[in-house]
């Protein structure tokens, strides 16, 4: 990433420790609040990734950035025996295994409190691993994929679901306006925490999207590297292999 976005500009932690305060803090009015600002739409968009992953068959399924479980959920669809959510927020965690809980999930999705670019797992431990919205949290961006490589089993499948930024009238001019002046609203008025939903889309400007992105999946040793664009360019699915 070009720009290292955090979200406290005057705090002096790093991005990782920022990151973790954040979601700490709008962990209760998260899901509610990204059904707001995404129109509802982020539900299609993951039943999408759900699709891709369980075309594939996976035994074992990777959820990084997990948040609130809502992926690692819908994932609960596919025919994987196991799936991990791993996430650095406690709060999120915490919300996520009561989902999971209410869904009589329990015995099939496991929750770990881990760090994305220090995952807890051994060599080719995963079948499928996927991303929902948390890639461009990564205080290291090739440190976490090339700790994603490395779990990820020969010929299994990576996802990534990440906003991106139309490049089409008059798409993009929307998506600059909305972004920049109607996002952070719904946050202030939602949120306890001002800053939360100004750094979401700061952050989302400064992700290096589509062929951008491709291109460091590439450097990092991934194969048969795709991107899909969503809903008019204002999110893209990635898909690669090892």
């Amino acid at each position: 990433m070009s720009k290292n976005v955090t979200p406290y500009k005057e705090s002096n932690l790093g991005k990782k420790e920022q990151v973790t305060e954040m979601f700490d803090t709008i962990s209760e009015n998260y899901d509610g609040l990204n059904r707001v600002i995404s129109f509802g739409i982020d539900i299609k968009w993951r039943k999408r990734v759900v699709r891709m992953v369980g075309n594939t068959n996976p035994k074992t399924i990777l959820d990084i950035a997990t948040g609130t479980a809502d992926l690692a959920i819908n994932l609960a669809e596919t025919s994987a025996e196991r799936i991990v959510g791993l996430d650095i927020s406690p709060g999120m965690l915490e919300v996520g295994k009561q989902k999971i809980k209410k869904k009589e999930l329990h015995e099939k999705i496991e929750m770990v409190l881990g760090d994305g670019e220090k995952l807890p797992f051994e060599d080719n431990s995963f079948d499928a691993i996927t991303v929902a919205f948390g890639v461009r949290n990564f205080e290291n961006l090739e440190q976490g994929l090339q700790e994603i490589l490395r779990v990820l089993k020969p010929g299994g499948i990576f996802v990534v679901l990440e906003t991106s930024v139309p490049t089409k009238t008059p798409f993009k001019q929307f998506y600059r306006f909305y972004t920049k002046n109607i996002l952070p609203l719904i946050g202030k008025l939602f949120s306890k925490d001002n800053s939360a939903y100004g750094y979401l889309s700061e952050s989302a400007a400064a992700f290096p999207y589509g062929e951008n992105f491709n291109n460091i999946l590439r450097k990092i040793g991934f194969i048969d590297v795709k991107d899909k664009p969503q809903t008019f360019g204002v999110a893209s699915i990635y898909t690669a292999t090892k």
